[in-house]
């Protein structure tokens, strides 16, 4: 990622932290939270931020900041497919 994916990259990461930091430490968002409050429109623009939300979380287990959830249970971010919660690294 270069440029501006980068910048993107990165302001979704802090997206993720910072709504994290909001809530109790064993709460989870959902990756739409995320893509939500960095998207900078009324409409449903956001959706086109999904992917890179998941990216940003991947980016954000290897680096042992959070770990992604489906049932509750951690999953393999890589392997996980249909929806995912994000928490914090217990």
């Amino acid at each position: 990622m270069t440029g501006n994916g980068q910048q993107k990259g990165q302001r979704l990461e802090q997206a993720i932290l910072e709504l994290l930091d909001g809530r109790a430490p064993t709460a989870t968002i959902c990756p739409s939270d995320a893509a939500r409050a960095v998207y900078d429109g009324d409409d449903d623009g956001w959706r086109a931020l999904m992917e890179p939300v998941r990216r940003a979380a991947r980016r954000l287990v290897a680096a042992g900041e959070v770990e992604v959830t489906q049932g509750g249970r951690p999953v393999d971010p890589d392997a996980a497919r249909g929806p995912i919660r994000i928490r914090r690294l217990r």
